[in-house]
């Protein structure tokens, strides 16, 4: 990156980094089962709410229970259960229509990181209805109040429960459109382990294995802070105590539950702190081939962490440390060289590939210039790379 450009991301970085304080952050009020959203509606006086989901998980009958308490409480509801991974404009504006058809006041979002992207949006659509979904892309383009939402995660990983982002794509150009607003943040997130029993094994480790990017990116990106940090040492650590727990017994009580927590400390930290080139890059592959994002960021991490060198060995080091991965004698080039490695070999014992095979080598130069906009110069990263440079990686991810 030439001299002139990397020295505007530092600063409009840096400017984002002292603001911080100042900026309305908020936390999300931990709720641990379905008893407690009823308890709340009513107590806030809500008696109309959206639930919104993927047919999916109300075809496993995860939902089931928050149904049954809300009848059971005489709370009416309306259930929009047609989205998909990877939100479209027109499942945000269908939903929409759904919300106001109903007069609901609040909504439900129970599923995983999509549905809780097109949540956001629907109630950003509800509060500013004058704004298409593409006015909405970038920084604090909402401003205003939303009604109340409850995200419920059935994965331990997105984090999207804590943060003020949600990405939704134009189904027809594929170009996906990151939104960024405090407005965004849902109100409570409903941290109950049972949802997240019956979860795949793949989705299990490729959704905790995001939920270590989020934590990872945030940690060593140059806009932390004391509480971020916190955050994302303990996010890494239970992540790598419980992971594969979870992933080897699916019905772990007690893995379960320090995942979903994991997960939320990983989202506090980047909501704050911000990610980095791995999510640039995932998002572009997602837009384009509709290529999971949690599984996109286990493929791309190891790879691009190599490429960051010396300019993470420290945070990482200390990552490794903490986490029991590496010892406390070793020097910051070895604990850091062992946390990457710790990440390939999580990702060899859960079957993720080093190689996306969806990627076109014709299409590079283009993901690469999405990439590059997503993510310069909003991202704090350790190291900048410019879209020939970023170009490099997507080489490295495709199959020979």
């Amino acid at each position: 990156m030439n001299i002139f450009r990397k020295f505007y991301c530092r600063t409009y970085q840096q400017i984002f980094h002292i603001a911080i304080p100042f900026l309305p952050y908020r936390e999300p009020k931990i709720l641990e089962n379905m008893d407690e959203v009823v308890k709340t509606l009513k107590e806030e006086k809500i008696d109309k709410v959206m639930l919104a989901t993927d047919k999916s998980i109300r075809g496993l009958g995860l939902t089931k229970e928050l149904e049954d308490a809300l009848t059971r409480a005489n709370l009416s509801y309306v259930v929009y259960d047609d989205i998909l991974p990877n939100p479209t404009i027109d499942m945000v504006e269908e939903g929409l229509k759904i919300y106001l058809k109903n007069n609901c006041k609040a909504m439900i979002a129970f599923g995983g990181g999509s549905v809780m992207d097109c949540a956001k949006v629907i109630l950003a659509r509800v509060a500013k209805p004058k704004k298409s979904v593409q006015k909405m892309k970038g920084l604090l383009k909402i401003r205003k109040k939303l009604h109340p939402l409850f995200a419920v995660p059935t994965t331990a990983g997105t984090g999207s429960e804590t943060t003020l982002a949600a990405v939704i794509t134009d189904g027809k150009s594929h170009y996906k459109y990151a939104i960024n607003d405090f407005s965004l943040i849902p109100k409570y997130a409903v941290l109950d382990y049972r949802t997240t029993l019956n979860l795949p094994k793949f989705i299990t480790a490729t959704t905790g294995m995001d939920a270590l990017t989020h934590a990872v990116e945030a940690y060593i990106g140059k806009s932390t802070t004391k509480k971020t940090r916190r955050m994302a040492e303990d996010a890494v650590k239970l992540i790598v105590k419980n992971l594969k727990l979870a992933y080897d017994e699916p019905h772990n009580e007690e893995a379960r539950k320090n995942m979903l927590r994991a997960s939320f400390y990983a989202g506090v930290a980047f909501t704050i702190s911000y990610v980095g080139y791995v999510h640039a890059i995932a998002h572009s592959l997602g837009g384009q081939y509709g290529v999971a994002h949690g599984f996109a960021n286990a493929v791309i991490l190891p790879h691009v962490l190599k490429r960051y060198g010396k300019s993470a060995q420290k945070k990482l080091s200390k990552l490794a440390k903490i986490s029991m991965i590496a010892d406390e004698k070793d020097d910051d080039k070895t604990a850091s060289e062992k946390m990457i490695k710790h990440i390939e070999s999580l990702n060899s014992y859960f079957e993720i590939p080093t190689k996306i095979k969806e990627l076109k080598a014709e299409d590079i130069p283009g993901l690469a210039l999405k990439a590059d906009k997503e993510a310069n110069p909003l991202y704090p990263v350790p190291k900048l790379f410019n879209r020939k440079e970023l170009e490099e990686i997507y080489k490295e991810l495709l199959v020979e």
